[in-house]
């Protein structure tokens, strides 16, 4: 099988459109089309049914469908161990946090790194999806979830407690909630992905059943601006809460604290650039 042309293969197989597998790759339909052809041809089977609803992989497909993965997990496997032994300050390092980290935390470590090693490029990306890092989908990831994968290094970055905010102005004109009425009279900026889990919901330990949700943000840094703009209550993280400028509603209560994560791959924690970002990152949280 041909590397190039399994790639393809792949791809397909996880987007199941050809539009879908080119816009992955960077290529145009033609080329995945031309490159599926290619490996039927050079393997003599059928490896996907086209149908309307997309391309599902036939009993020949899924047979080369596990071949590939083992073939992507040894190409990254390449890659990981020649960059653990680059020991150049200069070249590209893949960064995923979430956007709020990315905005207080990683750009401006990044800032700093640049005035020592002009020659390192970071790629960073703001998102809450965890990419992974034994395919070099990124070489570091910024997380508040632990992964057990024993592969990846972590490291704590920081322990935070989280408390209700709102403006000082919002608080004026509605006043500060009653603990016990569940935020009745009052509005509230929820974090999305805590409404889809579809668990009771609450605010620095409080039902939200009797207040307005005036506001769902599907991230952090959407909530934070929302209560940054006097929408309503909401939760953070206390220092965040603080570099925004809002007022603390309640005394701090004694909850369960989150851990923010720095995640890294054994094979490239030695990598002179990755190790460079890393610290700048760590340095940057430790304040």
């Amino acid at each position: 099988m041909n590397w190039d042309d399994t790639r393809v293969f792949l791809a397909l197989c996880r987007q199941q459109t050809l539009r879908g597998a080119a816009r992955s790759l960077g290529v145009d339909q033609a080329t995945v089309g031309r490159r599926l052809a290619a490996l039927e041809g050079a393997l003599n089977a059928t490896l996907f049914l086209r149908s309307s609803n997309g391309y599902a992989l036939t009993g020949a497909g899924e047979v080369a469908m596990r071949a590939a993965l083992e073939m992507e997990a040894a190409a990254a496997g390449l890659q990981r161990q020649i960059l653990g032994l680059d020991d150049r300050l200069n070249g590209v390092v893949r960064v995923t946090s979430t956007d709020s980290f990315a905005m207080d935390f990683i750009i401006p470590a990044i800032a700093v790194l640049r005035s020592e090693h002009p020659g390192i490029e970071v790629q960073l990306q703001a998102s809450t999806q965890m990419l992974n890092l034994s395919k070099r989908e990124a070489d570091i990831a910024v997380r508040t979830h632990k992964p057990d994968n024993p592969e990846l290094v972590v490291r704590r970055l920081a322990r935070w407690h989280s408390g209700l905010f709102a403006t000082a102005d919002y608080l004026q004109r509605h006043g500060s909630p009653t603990p016990g009425t569940a935020f009745a009279g009052h509005d509230l900026v929820l974090y999305q992905p805590y409404l889809d889990r579809g668990k009771e919901v609450t605010l620095a330990g409080e039902a939200i059943t009797h207040g307005r949700i005036a506001m769902t943000c599907t991230s952090g840094l959407l909530v934070r601006r929302a209560l940054a703009n006097g929408v309503g209550l909401g939760e953070l993280p206390l220092p965040l809460g603080e570099r925004d400028g809002l007022r603390q509603v309640w005394p701090q209560q004694p909850r369960q604290p989150y851990d923010i994560w720095l995640v890294t791959h054994q094979d490239v924690r030695h990598t002179a650039r990755v190790r460079a970002v890393i610290e700048a990152i760590a340095k940057v949280f430790a304040g």
